[in-house]
């Protein structure tokens, strides 16, 4: 399942094209150590495969600072699913760091991603960090990828691009969170720079939808209408399938998101890929509970089980 042989350390392989000019123009050579030091790039190249009944790790590369300890097999209701932990031994991503992710869900495999802990972007005083994330989801493979928060500190430069491939067959349920700072500190869109984009694509590269955020304090409002106002945590959720109708699933995730005291709605997604929710509250604990609360309706009406507690260290 692993891609063909490819050099992982090689600077092509980690470095993204064509970064957002708000993070791009910060680029330059750090005092510390430079790119492609030694724990400042982060691989991770996971394969999943369905053998023997359940979905085995086939192929798994791996460079510190990004880890993963083995599959875990305890969900009652899936016992042939892997929940597989990322961990990051450095703590979180400084100027100049450069991460990669790869997962690949084979044939009919099912498997849940997440992180150990929120990912923290510490304060930055040249160039940036970036981290590039791709999943692709084979015909009738599931994959679940709900990683934690993601923590933008003062000054600090980021920009995430993450692109899935999904087959029209395959189901693919992807989390993602944002805080606006440290909120516990009193810090709210101190950062310089936040940037994501989000593509979803069919597996003959024909763009599905796309969704890219731009936040720059510095250059626009972030906390007026239509983005962050008052409040402290924006979360998404998007699920991509075809195996449940998607006017149905955005109806039930628009109640229970409704039902939350939240402020949010879901709605489905273009070119019949799905249906997708956006959550924004001032707090971690109530919007992480209700993101729950969410992929819990998404994966009972896809799978026909709950969604498990899950355990981490």
């Amino acid at each position: 399942m692993l891609a063909e042989r490819v050099d992982r350390l090689a600077a092509g392989h980690y470095t993204i094209t064509s970064i957002p000019e708000d993070v791009a123009r910060y680029a330059e050579v750090p005092d510390t150590l430079p790119v492609g030091s030694p724990g400042k790039v982060g691989v991770l190249d996971l394969a999943f495969e369905r053998r023997s009944g359940r979905t085995e790790l086939t192929g798994h590369y791996q460079k510190a600072p990004l880890q993963i300890m083995r599959p875990l097999y305890y969900d009652p209701a899936r016992p042939d699913l892997p929940y597989v932990i990322v961990m990051s031994s450095g703590g979180g991503m400084l100027q100049g760091d450069r991460y990669r992710l790869d997962l690949a869900c084979g044939a009919d495999a099912s498997v849940h991603l997440t992180t150990q802990a929120a990912t923290k972007i510490y304060r930055m005083e040249q160039d940036y960090a970036s981290q590039l994330v791709t999943i692709t989801a084979g015909p009738g493979g599931y994959v679940e990828y709900l990683p934690d928060p993601v923590i933008p500190f003062a000054e600090s430069r980021f920009y995430q691009r993450t692109r899935v491939t999904c087959d029209p067959t395959a189901t693919v349920i992807l989390g993602e969170t944002l805080l606006a700072g440290r909120l516990a500190h009193g810090e709210r869109h101190a950062y310089t720079a936040y940037c994501n984009d989000l593509e979803v694509c069919g597996p003959g590269g024909e763009l599905l939808f796309a969704d890219p955020i731009r936040l720059v304090p510095g250059r626009a409002p972030v906390a007026g209408p239509a983005m962050f106002g008052a409040h402290g945590v924006l979360s998404t959720l998007y699920v991509v399938t075809s195996a449940v109708d998607a006017a149905e699933l955005a109806d039930a995730l628009h109640e229970a998101a409704a039902g939350s005291g939240l402020v949010g709605g879901a709605s489905t997604l273009p070119n019949r890929a799905g249906a997708w929710a956006r959550l924004l509250g001032p707090e971690s604990p109530h919007v992480n509970a209700t993101l729950e609360r969410l992929w819990d309706i998404a994966r009972r009406a896809i799978t026909g089980t709950p969604a498990p507690d899950r355990r981490k260290p």
